[in-house]
């Protein structure tokens, strides 16, 4: 099976395109929705979001092959797969109502990078991804002359790499890869988005490489979100209020999440992959001992991440007293 065939059926069934009355579900497929449950409409999504739609028109109108993108930066499990597969789902649902009933087309192309990457490995992900087969005798050059006259027949407009910290220049294998890259993105017709950790600080953008690259693309920061105003504060009850909405549970008792909103932040520290894992095992645990109501107690129990476990154990901040004396907030 192509890994195409997993991104469609990743676009017709993800939990954004479930009927929202869960009435006649059976138990198995409330696991199963909640197993591939996701944080959507986050901030930095609708950012992302926004910025796509203007390099989408600025591409559109420009006729020559250095096209502008953007790349999705942060820490781990802040959300930048998630904001990729999102706004690729989004695109390609939105194409197939333009163009309603047309097989022949594939408007998103979604890869990620492989680790030690070479020019050829990485190609080949995309005739993975499309199912062109990649025989034994193929060079790299053939097998990128497929790929592209694929992408071109089916209309591709969206390239979505995730993993593009993984690249790095200083090394034969990571710079060839990049040149790679740079040649795609000049013979497919599509605006390409990358996702990577920090790739702000990577070796991705070192060098005349990381260079031409940094002149083409604009990077967002996908961080985890604060709690400390009032507007920030309000940000978060908002992402909590959409994500407690898609839950399929019997029994939960709505408004219970918004109330537990500064609890959640305390434990999952804004971290998006954090937060969508701490609801989605309440859920899934709530479901499997058929009580399908989640409380504070049963999201006290479950463990999360070790990098959520550290900051939730790690001391108090301190700050400056008038007098000019430290003292621990209170």
């Amino acid at each position: 099976m192509s890994t195409w065939v997993g991104w469609q059926r990743y676009v017709d069934n993800a939990p954004g395109n479930q009927s929202a009355d869960a009435s006649g579900w059976t138990r198995e497929q409330r696991l199963d929705y909640h197993s591939e449950f996701v944080v959507v409409r986050t901030p930095a999504m609708k950012r992302v979001s926004l910025e796509l739609q203007k390099m989408l028109l600025v591409n559109r109108r420009h006729q020559g092959t250095a096209r502008r993108g953007l790349i999705v930066s942060g820490l781990p499990s802040t959300g930048k797969t998630t904001t990729l597969m999102e706004l690729g789902r989004i695109f390609e649902l939105t194409d197939r109502r333009r163009h309603p009933g047309v097989k022949d087309r594939l408007p998103v192309a979604f890869v990620s990078v492989p680790p030690a990457s070479t020019p050829k490995m990485l190609v080949s992900e995309f005739a993975r991804f499309l199912g062109v087969p990649v025989l034994r005798r193929m060079n790299q050059a053939q097998i990128t002359d497929s790929v592209c006259a694929t992408l071109g027949e089916l209309r591709t407009q969206l390239v979505l790499v995730d993993d593009i910290h993984l690249l790095d220049t200083r090394t034969r294998s990571g710079a060839e890869t990049s040149d790679q890259i740079k040649h795609l993105g000049e013979r497919i017709a599509a605006t390409f988005i990358y996702a990577g950790v920090d790739v702000d600080t990577s070796p991705l953008l070192v060098g005349p490489r990381g260079q031409q690259l940094a002149g083409r693309f604009k990077l967002l920061r996908n961080d985890p979100l604060p709690h400390g105003t009032a507007e920030q504060r309000q940000t978060w009850l908002e992402l909590v209020t959409d994500l407690e909405s898609a839950l399929r549970l019997r029994h939960h008792r709505p408004g219970t999440l918004a109330r537990l909103a500064p609890y959640l932040h305390r434990r999952t520290g804004g971290v998006i992959g954090s937060l969508s894992h701490l609801i989605r095992e309440a859920a899934i645990t709530t479901i499997a001992d058929n009580t399908e109501r989640i409380t504070k107690k049963l999201l006290d129990g479950i463990e999360l991440d070790i990098r959520a476990q550290q900051q939730l154990l790690a001391p108090a901040p301190t700050r400056r007293s008038p007098t000019g004396r430290a003292g621990r907030n209170r």
